[in-house]
């Protein structure tokens, strides 16, 4: 099934949803058709590729808060590099330990490789003698999308 691109009142894009979950907009009508494939349709409906919402979606959540922290987050924004040696992260690492204090911030976690994250341990990065190559930092919502 092919993505259909989902439109604000306002023709902001918001995001893409399943065909199967368009049409489920188009039957409610809280969706309209805005482009179509041509001759093709599904029952009553023309086959969408973008459709509208009925009535305006407000979206200021998005630009005044960045996203929740979340360890699918940390690894997409470190590109799923060890913040230690550079190599493959399959994990994340709190660089204040959870031990001491150390809480699930975007400041302080970071991609790790497994074998750097045993390394270091219970301990900190200068505790350890591991220099982070990044700085961890609390990405926007292009940082993740990218």
């Amino acid at each position: 099934m092919s993505a259909v691109l989902v439109l604000n009142a306002d023709f902001g894009p918001l995001h893409r949803v399943s065909l199967r979950h368009a049409i489920r907009m188009l039957f409610r009508e809280v969706a309209v058709v805005h482009e179509a494939e041509p001759d093709r349709q599904i029952g009553v409906f023309p086959m969408p590729t973008v459709v509208r919402l009925v009535s305006y979606v407000v979206t200021r959540w998005r630009h005044s808060r960045g996203p929740a922290w979340s360890r699918a987050g940390v690894l997409t924004r470190d590109r799923r590099a060890c913040a230690y040696c550079g190599g493959a992260a399959s994990t994340i690492d709190h660089v204040l330990p959870r031990s001491r204090g150390g809480r699930n911030e975007w400041a302080n976690t970071v991609a790790a490789c497994g074998r750097c994250n045993n390394r270091k341990g219970d301990r900190t990065p200068g505790e350890a003698r591991m220099p982070l190559r990044v700085r961890p930092f609390a990405p926007t919502w292009a940082d993740l999308a990218g």
